[in-house]
């Protein structure tokens, strides 16, 4: 039998520095525990359009198509800001996005106890949190057609066209009721029910698609707006949020920064089940490539360690291990050991990029 398979697009900026520690990581799992992966990698973003003209060459997208998880670091800079709209370095995630057909985008906000201080809200707010936003991620606003800038009469106008289908919305909705299964078993599906069309299809269908198939979870609804605001106030009643593209993209940064730093939150895109069963996924850090600090060992990698502790959990059906990868994450924080990104308190260790992989490889050598 094969070991699964894992195609490796570092991209730009700190995307390689970080993802050198993913690595080091995936070869302790293979020396330690059994899991060994057979990992490639590849070009996309900003690197590929050097290489290739594009941001993400057509071998490289049918490589995505036949492995089992796809792990990107990050894409973009200011070098690519005058290109062609059509090849600058995020065409080449998009399309990465839309062809593998990742339509669940899962974005956790967790709160480690060690760094609830960093977030701008009380403590006893963020402390503990950990919430999964499913945002739908392959159609609405960002991809419905009309769009475009028009010219009309003496002015000019834009226009981006709102739109879901019934299996579109099904299909997300399952995905959260299943996850919210293996967590809390608790689902809040945010849309703008009151004044879009749109909202009141999505509504209809995310309770039609509960009450036929997943009547033990608990449904509520929530305007996106008052779901926003009441991330603010008490996040913590919160466990799986669903909701469209938009609000999605909005509600998971605003959730981001409850837990205090951007370098420290993983993501995961799932699409349907292969032939193996095993979804189509890419995972990635939500943070960007953050060029002002490439090459200089500043960088946390700890969004990008955390993205592949979410594809041991959701690709490779290996949950304990990717409990013991958070718990080494955790254990590596609450000694004090610090990117620079975290540094700000008394009594912490400040650490080069390489150095928290190293921290991280330490705690995962006691955890045996």
């Amino acid at each position: 039998m094969s070991n699964p398979s894992i195609l490796i697009l570092p991209g730009d900026g700190i995307g390689p520095e970080v993802m050198a520690e993913v690595r080091k990581i995936i070869s302790w799992y293979g020396d330690n525990r059994g899991l060994a992966f057979d990992v490639s990698e590849d070009l996309v973003g900003g690197a590929a359009y050097d290489a290739h003209g594009t941001p993400l060459h057509d071998d490289t997208m049918t490589k995505a198509q036949e492995v089992d998880a796809v792990l990107l670091g990050a894409v973009g800079g200011p070098k690519y800001d005058n290109l062609d709209f059509s090849v600058k370095p995020e065409r080449g995630l998009l399309r990465l996005r839309k062809e593998m057909d990742l339509f669940a985008n899962l974005r956790p906000a967790q709160c480690f106890d060690a760094l609830a201080d960093f977030s701008s809200l009380k403590k006893d707010v963020v402390a503990g949190l950990d919430i999964m936003i499913v945002r739908e991620l392959t159609s609405g606003i960002y991809f419905g057609e009309p769009r475009g800038i028009f010219e009309e009469g003496n002015e000019r106008v834009g226009i981006n066209t709102q739109r879901y289908t019934e299996s579109e919305i099904e299909r997300v909705a399952r995905s959260a009721f299943e996850l919210a299964r293996r967590r809390g078993n608790k689902v809040c599906s945010m849309e703008k029910a009151n004044v879009m069309e749109s909202g009141i299809l999505w509504r209809e269908v995310v309770q039609k698609v509960h009450d036929e198939e997943y009547a033990d979870v608990e449904l509520s609804h929530m305007y996106a707006d008052a779901g926003a605001m009441q991330l603010c106030r008490w996040p913590k009643q919160f466990d799986v949020i669903v909701t469209d593209n938009l609000f999605g993209d909005l509600l998971s940064d605003a959730a981001a920064m409850l837990t205090g730093s951007l370098g420290m939150l993983p993501s995961a895109s799932l699409g349907a089940p292969m032939a193996n069963g095993r979804p189509k996924a890419l995972y990635e850090p939500v943070h960007g490539s953050a060029p002002d600090i490439a090459g200089e060992g500043k960088a946390n990698p700890i969004a990008c360690v955390l993205s592949f502790a979410m594809a041991l959990r959701y690709s490779f059906d290996q949950g304990a291990e990717a409990d013991r990868l958070e718990q080494a994450v955790e254990k590596v924080l609450a000694d004090g050991v610090r990117t620079a990104d975290l540094l700000g308190e008394e009594g912490v260790t400040p650490v080069s990029t390489s150095e928290m992989g190293d921290a991280i490889i330490a705690a995962l050598n006691a955890s045996l």
